[in-house]
């Protein structure tokens, strides 16, 4: 009898908490724009059959790849409540400064140049925004034109060659999945751990949730907001480099407003602009979202000028239900 009984009472107790999971999972905004993406996938399939074939399909990961990898970077950078205009300027810097080191010398210097340019560029921004206390807005929004002009002066306004031991690193594929999908992936997931496993991830959560009381409790934020700004600048060398792979040749006027595709993915994706919350499965998938969208303007023969249209006043409803969800939050 007490048996039956201690079933009945642990059946009782697993049927909430089964509840509890499924109710907790549909608010998380990932399960919301993984839906959305799942519906809007069926729709473009039904409108063009191309859609689902394997070499549009890949060539949608490609696309994806270079804003995917940033906006990692990029939502520890959101989560400590900073932001990092200067990502398309920088993927153009380090693309150009990898490609001319390697052409001038070996092309072995060519990766490691290219993510120190990044590393450094983050590195001014963070020190300035710790230590002079200038607003990261204004001063990322400098480096965007810091860079962009480096850019131009390395290279006279004229593309650079990328030396062909690169070139596996944008065309390459292991099996049928391109090698920037592969890096993509095990950047998202190492990234995931970091922010959810580790105590750097737990800090810079703290930091960006309320930076006095982190402070208080002995979490250095200044080294935290200067290696979320360091870890984006490094992204963002890596994503110049698998760019210029991938098309054969480095331009200083590559990733003209890239910073608008990555932020916009990253809040899709559930980061707070306030900071304190976000995930990087979240802006993987919102990476994706943006990546359909714009793959459907294409096969649905749509305007370009639509997709300029639609990632505007999708960072504005983002935006917005980022707002809505704080103001949940406090009631």
């Amino acid at each position: 009898m007490s048996t039956r009984t201690d079933v009945a009472a642990h059946e009782a107790v697993a049927a909430p908490t089964a509840d509890t999971w499924l109710r907790r999972s549909a608010r998380k905004p990932e399960v919301g724009v993984a839906l959305v993406i799942l519906v809007l996938a069926i729709c473009i399939a039904i409108g063009n059959p191309n859609f689902a074939t394997g070499t549009n399909l890949f060539n949608l990961l490609r696309a994806i790849a270079i804003t995917g990898i940033v906006a990692v970077g990029m939502t520890f950078v959101l989560i400590a409540g900073e932001l990092d205009l200067s990502v398309g300027s920088v993927v153009a810097l380090s693309g150009v400064t990898a490609f001319t080191v390697a052409a001038e010398t070996s092309s072995v210097l060519a990766i490691p140049v290219g993510l120190l340019v990044g590393g450094v560029v983050g590195l001014v921004s963070g020190l300035v925004v710790t230590r002079i206390r200038v607003n990261s807005f204004i001063v990322t929004l400098g480096m965007l034109s810091v860079a962009r002009g480096l850019s131009l002066l390395i290279t006279g306004g004229l593309p650079v060659n990328g030396p062909p031991a690169l070139q596996a690193l944008g065309q390459g594929a292991v099996g049928p999945v391109p090698v920037q999908v592969i890096v993509l992936l095990v950047i998202a997931v190492l990234g995931q751990l970091v922010l959810t496993r580790t105590v750097f991830g737990n800090q810079v959560q703290a930091v960006g949730d309320n930076r006095d009381a982190a402070r208080l409790s002995g979490i250095p934020v200044a080294r935290i907001k200067v290696t979320c700004l360091v870890l984006v600048g490094v992204l963002a060398g890596l994503a110049g480099l698998i760019r210029g792979a991938q098309l054969g040749v480095a331009e200083p006027n590559a990733a003209v407003g890239l910073e608008l595709q990555v932020i916009a993915a990253v809040i899709i994706g559930g980061t707070s602009l306030s900071g304190g919350r976000g995930s990087v499965t979240g802006a993987l998938l919102g990476a994706v979202l943006l990546g359909l969208i714009q793959n459907a303007f294409v096969l649905l023969h749509l305007s370009n000028y639509l997709q300029v249209l639609s990632t505007g006043l999708i960072i504005v409803l983002a935006a917005a239900f980022d707002r809505l969800r704080v103001r949940r939050s406090r009631l």
